[in-house]
């Protein structure tokens, strides 16, 4: 069955309920009898939420409200939507549709209108999200979920499968998450905690902080700094525009700043760890027991109970084996001294 909703329909079904403010939805269309499996959403001018959570009622809430928070009456608010806004929501096959885009261009920006959906489905359902004027959010759902803003910030949670998410006007908040994680911003920071698998972040507008992070893991920023802790796997992390600082790595790591200082704690180093800056110095602590193969190279080479060391030392440079040697582990300061401490 196929259900089309517009606002040019002046008889109201009994599934829809219209409301007079932007406090609470204009429209709300239930979905409880039709088993969402897959939702697309397109709107020029407003935020998208979808959540899988648990005890919530199927359904669709449409939220209307004026340019630069202007107060609308219902009245307003339906006559320009009748006159400058095509808005629908459909239901075909388990798939839910919901659109809402301008008929013309705006010669006055105060006349638009932000046109946001909150969509609450069974927790196994795939996601289409497109907005170019306001957020999108993401909870608790299992899928492939595909979403792009060019006007807002992406805050996701427990969620598990394909992730894909591009923004380029706000930060990126992912937690609770596992599986596939590609996610882009130009605009902001990004905030990554508790979550595994293949995990790939990229910003050139803001730093990254990773917690608590288990898989193989790709991080890098042209605008700020990075700050880790408790990372298990394999870490790929850049920076042209801050320091990086690691904390409690248990595997291996490629980090490198031009713009900064570099710390690394590791616990155990997997196959490999790489360290460079060019800015600063990098200073490293390492597992005393473990047998690791060193090349270290910097303005300085400094160490703190630096024992069983078999090879060539310089001031400048070190290279040589403790305990016998092992995974690898390089580092370089072009601008600065490498500080070893062995723990």
């Amino acid at each position: 069955m196929k259900t089309y909703l517009t606002l040019l329909v002046v008889a109201l079904q009994s599934t829809m309920v219209f409301a007079q403010d932007d406090k609470t939805p204009y429209m709300t269309k239930s979905l409880a009898s039709d088993g969402i499996n897959n939702v697309s959403v397109n709107t020029s001018a407003g935020g998208i939420e979808v959540s899988g959570a648990s005890g919530q009622q199927p359904r669709v809430e449409v939220y209307v409200r004026g340019n630069n928070n202007e107060h609308l009456s219902k009245e307003e608010i339906k006559k320009r939507l009748d006159n400058d806004y095509d808005l629908s929501v459909s239901v075909s096959g388990h798939e839910l549709t919901a659109i809402a885009k301008s008929k013309h261009n705006f010669s006055n920006w105060r006349h638009q209108l932000s046109i946001s959906f909150k969509i609450f489905v069974p927790e196994n359902c795939a996601t289409d999200l497109k907005t170019s004027g306001g957020g999108i959010s993401l909870d608790h759902l299992k899928g492939n979920e595909t979403f792009t803003t060019s006007g807002g910030g992406l805050h996701i949670d427990h969620l598990t499968g394909v992730i894909h998410g591009r923004t380029s006007g706000g930060g990126i908040e992912v937690f609770n998450s596992n599986e596939e994680l590609d996610l882009q911003t130009s605009g902001g920071g990004i905030d990554a905690k508790n979550c595994s698998g293949n995990i790939r972040l990229n910003t050139s507008g803001g730093g990254i902080r990773l917690d608590n992070l288990k898989g193989q893991i790709t991080a890098h920023t042209s605008g700020g700094g990075v700050d880790g802790d408790n990372i298990e796997g394999e870490l790929i992390t850049s920076t042209s525009g801050g320091g990086i600082s690691l904390k409690r790595l248990n595997g291996s790591v490629d980090a490198s700043t031009s713009a900064g200082s570099l710390y690394a704690q590791l616990l155990h180093v997997g196959k490999y760890a790489k360290l460079r800056s060019s800015a600063g110095n990098v200073d490293i602590e390492l597992p005393t027991k473990q047998g690791l193969d060193l090349d270290l190279r910097g303005d300085h080479v400094n160490q703190h109970h630096f024992e069983g060391f078999h090879g060539e030392w310089n001031d400048d440079h070190v290279r040589g084996s403790v305990n016998g040697g092992g995974a690898g582990v390089s580092a370089s300061a072009s601008s600065g001294s490498v500080n070893v401490k062995f723990n």
